[in-house]
């Protein structure tokens, strides 16, 4: 998120905002869009944009305005009630209370969501079901292997990068994959039904 008062880090974009509206990436000394800043911003990125003429920083201003842009565009966030309750805090005594108040609430949303991520990631990775879903894959690749026809060197067929052509594969040899991949078909199933019978 782009803080007031840090453009002398390295680490902050300068945007300027001229007053034909233009927006000037002085890192990549080039024009941007407030797509381009969605960006930035959904990557992490710091910036600080300042108007070309005063050299004042408008970034809460540029920062709203793409928050308009996205709920304009139907990516809509923000309930109606949400606005509405914000809208007269504005003039009230409690008004300079509501930014610290949001920045937390954000804050902590964002911690418990790398909470969730972590938790459900740990859970899967010790699932029976993620051994199953490797098994999957590999199978989708085993099928996918026995049905595509393979071509050798000579018909034109550029291989793998570090890896010799593989001549063509005689009909025999696809019908023992089949015959394979349904046998492992059957031992998933089996595992799968003993998982269910477990619960």
């Amino acid at each position: 998120m782009a803080k007031s008062g840090t453009s002398d880090s390295d680490d902050v974009i300068i945007i300027k905002k001229y007053a034909n509206r233009r927006l000037y990436n002085t890192r990549s000394s080039s024009y941007i869009t407030l797509d381009f800043l969605a960006k930035l911003t959904r990557e992490g990125k710091d910036f600080q944009v300042v108007d070309a003429k005063s050299g004042d920083d408008i970034t809460h201003n540029i920062l709203t305005q793409i928050i308009m842009e996205e709920e304009s565009s139907g990516q809509q966030m923000l309930p109606v009630g949400f606005l509405r309750e914000l809208i007269s805090m504005y003039g009230n005594s409690m008004q300079s209370m509501i930014p610290q108040y949001l920045e937390a609430s954000m804050d902590a949303f964002r911690k418990n969501q790398e909470k969730f991520h972590s938790a459900m990631e740990g859970s899967i990775k010790n699932s029976p079901f993620a051994q199953l879903a490797r098994q999957n894959l590999a199978m989708f690749e085993a099928a996918s292997s026995a049905f595509t026809p393979r071509k050798d060197k000579a018909a034109g067929t550029p291989g793998q990068p570090g890896q010799a052509m593989t001549a063509p594969t005689p009909a025999s040899s696809s019908d023992d994959e089949i015959a394979a991949l349904k046998a492992q078909l059957s031992a998933m199933q089996r595992k799968i039904d003993d998982l269910v019978d477990k619960k």
